[in-house]
């Protein structure tokens, strides 16, 4: 298998394509066959990741973009969720546990806490006004590994 993978999918930020981003970046991994532990973990992140943009970054309007970079090096694997939204204002506010900026949606305020959690590497950037990438990644185990 070749050592590197990248691929790069654009969306709008529609709530419906939320679940279209976590199958795609499940079937740009599945190559490294992870566990079903793994799949889970990186579909969970995506999907906090994506639903941040939608909700957060572009207040559900459907014209905004949502971009998911991915990259395969070896056993790893890189993902870049951006957004050209609003942005966050307060960082570190953003991301402690329980903060949700829309309360009034019934957010838990979890999402960055979840992704940090699920991921072994976790990084948000963000500007007012210009938007937000989050970057994680996380080491593939392959099932073939563990049975050899």
């Amino acid at each position: 298998m070749n050592a590197r993978n990248e691929m790069t999918l654009t969306f709008s930020a529609r709530s419906e394509n939320e679940a279209f981003a976590r199958v795609a970046v499940a079937a740009f991994v599945s190559q490294l066959d992870p566990t079903l532990e793994e799949l889970n973990d990186l579909k969970t992140a995506i999907s906090e990741a994506v639903t941040n943009s939608i909700i957060h970054g572009y207040d559900s309007d459907p014209d905004g973009m949502v971009t998911i970079e991915g990259l395969i090096e070896g056993d790893v694997v890189r993902l870049i969720v951006k957004d050209k939204g609003r942005g966050i204002e307060d960082l570190d506010l953003a991301r402690q546990p329980l903060y949700t900026s829309k309360p009034e949606m019934e957010r838990s305020g979890m999402g960055f806490t979840i992704m940090e959690n699920f991921m072994d590497g976790f990084d948000v950037s963000s500007e007012p006004g210009n938007g937000t990438a989050i970057a994680m990644t996380k080491r593939i185990e392959s099932k073939k590994a563990l049975f050899n």
